[in-house]
């Protein structure tokens, strides 16, 4: 899958935040639906400019963010 097909990022929607292509729904937005352990089905429902493609470039999206940064196991800690 290749996300950059279903994300977009324009200044003039939702200010250069990263989107579901096509749509104003913030791929932050599916992933906090996702980590709150929301299934794809209600994810859906909620938002039915998406379809489960976009689910999934969403999370494809954030692994790729992931590998940009390593944090320390014990960064953060007090």
């Amino acid at each position: 899958m290749q996300w950059e097909d279903h994300i977009s990022f324009n200044p003039d929607v939702c200010h250069g935040k990263a989107c579901i292509r096509g749509t104003r729904v913030l791929v932050s937005v599916i992933l906090d639906n996702l980590a709150a352990s929301l299934t794809h089905d209600a994810i859906l429902k909620d938002y039915p400019t998406i379809t489960e493609e976009s689910i999934r470039a969403a999370i494809a999206y954030a692994a790729d963010l992931a590998h940009e940064r390593v944090l320390s196991s014990t960064q953060g800690a007090a």
